[in-house]
């Protein structure tokens, strides 16, 4: 007990507790068990998920998206039957599926699909490869960033595809157009977020990799550039719709080779079936495309935590 005759701070609340071997005295004088004094708490036995249920929760996403997918598909194709929807104008699933194999059986549709494939992937990564480092250094110096930002808003704001016979006068109506107006599409939507991420980027981690002796180098391979993944994933899933916008507006406007000509040439014909199953196609491209980029991005992303939230049932 301290000298001016209070009590220590915890004495009240020990006193106040029973102790163990008074209320065994207790209970014994009473017939009575020991632990009848005490709240038995046992932990609650979590209930079994059948295999199915597993599967799902692991598969939900999935699961959902095709299950959209093939309602939506399964609506339009009762309403062109009803009459509900003009088949001359929206055809229906049935009559493209019907048009795609008719077409697939087709040499010169493959000759279109690796043109079209090869334009929009040498022109998107050029724009990738040039867009991420520049954007970097132009979110990371000064006066990188003063330099370039006036040109970057320019020609952002410039609408490409007036670009277009400007560009037919440079190098013609070849192939290298087409990889011109899609590298064009690209190259602003992934530099614009890569500079923005890089200026974003927290302060506090730089202050204490620098005050541990962290070299230019490593402060953009470990802090500048994790910490712009999410920006430049940003970009890149803009640029795949921009480039896949290149590469129809430049096979059509060049009229020579690729799946944008046999959508145009469809669309003379008033062959909506074919037209569509050509613009399908290019859908189906973007989905898989953004769907890679987005598993790369996970994969990037290994060390950052994550926070699962399950819903109530």
């Amino acid at each position: 007990m301290p000298e001016d005759g209070s009590e220590w701070p915890g004495l009240r609340v020990a006193l106040a507790v029973p102790q163990r071997r008074d209320l065994v005295s207790v209970a014994a004088a009473s017939g009575q068990s020991a632990d009848a004094g005490y709240r038995t708490i046992r932990s609650r036995d979590r209930k079994q998920r059948s295999k199915l249920s597993r599967w799902y929760r692991g598969n939900e996403r999935t699961v959902l998206g095709i299950t959209g997918l093939v309602s939506f598909f399964v609506l339009w194709q009762i309403l062109a039957m009803l009459g509900l929807i003009s088949e001359f104008f929206f055809s229906s699933p049935l009559a493209i599926l019907a048009a795609g194999i008719k077409e697939v059986q087709n040499p010169r549709f493959w000759t279109d699909v690796r043109i079209s494939a090869f334009e929009l992937t040498m022109g998107a990564s050029i724009a990738l490869v040039t867009a991420v480092p520049l954007g970097i250094l132009i979110g990371w110096y000064r006066r990188v960033s003063f330099t370039f930002d006036p040109w970057l808003n320019f020609f952002n704001a410039l609408p490409r595809i007036a670009l277009l016979p400007l560009v037919v006068l440079w190098v013609g109506l070849g192939i290298q157009m087409k990889i011109l107006i899609i590298f064009l599409g690209a190259f602003f939507s992934i530099i614009m977020p890569t500079a923005e991420g890089v200026r974003t980027v927290d302060r506090t981690y730089l202050d204490v990799a620098r005050s541990y002796g962290a070299t230019q180098r490593k402060l953009f391979t470990s802090v500048v550039v994790p910490a712009t993944v999410p920006f430049i994933v940003t970009g890149i899933r803009l640029a795949i719709g921009r480039a896949l916008i290149g590469v129809i507006v430049g096979e059509m406007y060049a009229q020579t080779e690729g799946l944008g000509v046999m959508i145009d040439k469809a669309e003379a014909a008033l062959a909506s079936d074919r037209m569509l199953f050509g613009v399908l196609i290019f859908t189906i491209a973007g989905i898989i495309t953004t769907e890679a980029v987005g598993v790369i991005e996970r994969y990037l992303q290994r060390w950052r935590p994550s926070i699962d939230v399950e819903e109530g049932h």
